[in-house]
């Protein structure tokens, strides 16, 4: 005699408990809906967070450097990144990059040569962006604004060269920033003078004479050709903020 099967189920008139709705298993259709839903999304979202504050949270005096990914190793702008994260290194900074080619692989390449902590923060792109081969600690993500975001919390400075839309969105979202009193004591470093010089010449003329800016807003930049220069204004800062103590000229 068989016995009675043993209901699968709530009992009729019954609500499921979030327990039950938990480990019940939806049709597959239902199953594959959901990864490409909202809710799914934001999952995507948290872990990103996650992982980027995990993978960065023993980084403690950072500098990122910017610029574009199309400019060759010939360039006379990839040797002056390179020089200076170089430089950078050698007074104990850890650099942060895009992770990809161009500017950025200067700039990872060179805290390589002096030995420093080489990060880069990849991002998906539609044409997949590859991580150089100078980075000791790498993360990929998917969003762009959680990959800003590590960019901000984890940076002293951010030093700026010549670069396209991802470049300037990079730096005017660190001065929106420091605009609207969201960060303090942040170094944002103009590097070339030839390429920047023109953008601040408009937003003087044209922005700011017009009142969408303040006058003041545009000296939250400094603009440079010297590698060394960047670096003395980035170590004067964290002077400034408390976070390294002068040493006194010898």
């Amino acid at each position: 005699m068989s016995r009675p099967s043993k209901p699968s189920g709530p009992k009729p008139g019954r609500a499921p408990t979030a327990d039950a709705q938990l480990l019940s298993l939806p049709p597959i259709e239902e199953r594959r809906g959901f990864t490409s839903t909202d809710p799914w999304r934001v999952l995507r979202i948290l872990g990103e967070f996650v992982e980027g504050f995990e993978g960065l949270s023993d980084v403690h005096s950072a500098v990122t450097i910017f610029g574009s990914a199309r400019l060759p190793e010939t360039d006379p702008w990839y040797q002056a990144a390179r020089e200076t994260a170089r430089l950078l290194g050698r007074e104990g900074f850890a650099i942060i990059t895009g992770g990809g080619p161009g500017i950025m692989e200067a700039a990872n390449r060179g805290a390589c040569d002096a030995e420093a902590l080489s990060i880069g923060l990849n991002i998906e792109l539609p044409h997949e962006q590859h991580a150089n081969p100078y980075i000791d600690r790498g993360i990929d993500f998917r969003y762009f604004f959680v990959r800003k975001t590590m960019f901000v919390k984890y940076s002293s400075a951010f030093i700026v060269f010549p670069g396209g839309f991802g470049t300037l969105d990079e730096l005017f979202e660190a001065l929106t920033l420091m605009q609207t009193r969201k960060i303090e004591d942040f170094e944002v470093i103009l590097m070339s003078r030839a390429y920047w010089q023109p953008l601040l010449d408009w937003l003087r003329s044209r922005v700011a004479a017009e009142g969408k800016i303040a006058a003041a807003d545009i000296d939250l930049m400094h603009v440079t050709d010297d590698p060394r220069e960047a670096v003395r204004l980035v170590v004067e800062s964290e002077i400034r903020a408390g976070r390294r103590t002068a040493v006194p000229p010898r």
